[in-house]
C-alpha cells in the first residue's frame, strides 16, 4: 500500500553500501501537524537512493512511500520490531524556479505504488 506526505526537506543524508548487495540513502521530512513541526525519517533504497540527488534542505516536496516492518531477534534473544518509511518517488511541490523537476523512479503515476522488490534487506 503506498502513502502520500508533503512537506519540506529537512536533512539529507549520504548514501550507505550496508553490504556488497544492499545500500541505503535516509533524509528527514519537516511537515506541520496542528502547529508542530514533525521530523519525519525515510529511507530510499538500492537504486532509488539517487532520487535525492536533485534535492536539498528546504525544498518543498511530494513523497510516495510504503511502511515495511519486520521482526528480528536481538543478540539476548529477544524479539524486536523495526519499521521503515520507503521513499519510491518525490516530486517538488512549491512554486518558483528553485525547485526542482519531478523525479519520478520508474513509475508513471503517482499513485501506482512501486513493483515488490526482492526482499533483499541486510537482516
Amino acid at each position: 500500500m503506498a502513502f502520500e506526505i508533503t512537506g519540506k526537506i529537512h536533512d539529507i543524508f549520504p548514501t550507505e553500501q550496508i553490504k556488497e548487495t544492499f545500500k541505503k540513502r535516509e533524509f528527514v521530512l519537516s511537515y506541520d501537524e496542528n502547529g508542530y513541526e514533525q521530523l519525519i525519517k525515510f529511507q530510499c533504497i538500492q537504486d532509488r537512493c539517487s532520487i535525492m540527488d536533485s534535492y536539498k534542505p528546504g525544498d518543498e516536496v511530494k513523497i510516495a512511500f510504503n511502511i515495511k516492518g519486520r521482526s528480528y531477534t536481538n543478540r539476548d534473544g529477544k524479539l524486536m520490531y523495526f519499521t521503515n518509511l520507503e521513499a519510491w518517488r518525490i516530486e517538488g511541490a512549491g512554486s518558483g524556479p528553485s525547485q526542482p523537476a519531478d523525479t519520478a523512479f520508474p513509475e508513471d503515476s503517482f499513485s501506482q505504488a512501486p513493483p515488490p522488490d526482492d526482499d533483499d534487506l541486510p537482516f
